[in-house]
């Protein structure tokens, strides 16, 4: 059942990664990789979220770190920059739950402000989201990113037929 679980969430991750990825319209050859690095990274965070009770944050950073370090392995073999691939692999991670009910609850703080409980209610869950929601993205950047930080010249010569010295 678990495995199950594990590959839909991998399976609509990939949907989703492609869908994304038809938006910035990259070569056909990338649509495969871009699928198979969305399905990877969001697996990734599900299983450490569900099976090792990590939270979305860390779960997040450790997923974008696969899609990081996997577009720079599967940019090479495609000749394509790793942002084509890691890209549109990333975005069904953000957290688009959390995002809405950023949104929700300013709307609602807004519609009672003659309500003084209701509106403490609604700041609360508005800041408690705003925080997830502006967490996730910033460590699914860093993690994404970090790979080019530690391999450079791997990253900067994707595109690159011949080998670099």
């Amino acid at each position: 059942m678990i495995l199950t679980d594990i590959l839909i969430d991998g399976f609509f991750a990939a949907v989703a990664g492609i869908g994304f990825g038809a938006i910035s319209d990259p070569s056909l050859r990338s649509f495969p990789y871009i699928a198979l690095l969305a399905a990877a990274g969001h697996a990734c965070r599900y299983c450490l979220m569900t099976l090792v009770g990590i939270n979305i944050a860390s779960a997040s950073f450790v997923g974008a770190l696969v899609i990081g370090l996997g577009s720079i392995w599967l940019g090479k073999r495609i000749h394509s920059p790793m942002t084509v691939l890691s890209i549109p692999a990333l975005l069904p991670m953000v957290p688009g739950k959390f995002a809405y009910n950023m949104v929700f609850a300013q709307l609602m703080f807004l519609q009672n402000m003659d309500n003084p409980l209701d509106r403490a209610k609604y700041m609360e869950m508005f800041f408690s989201n705003t925080m997830v929601t502006c967490t996730v993205i910033f460590l699914l950047a860093v993690g994404t990113t970090l790979p080019m930080f530690l391999f450079p010249n791997r990253a900067y010569s994707l595109t690159r037929h011949k080998k670099q010295l």
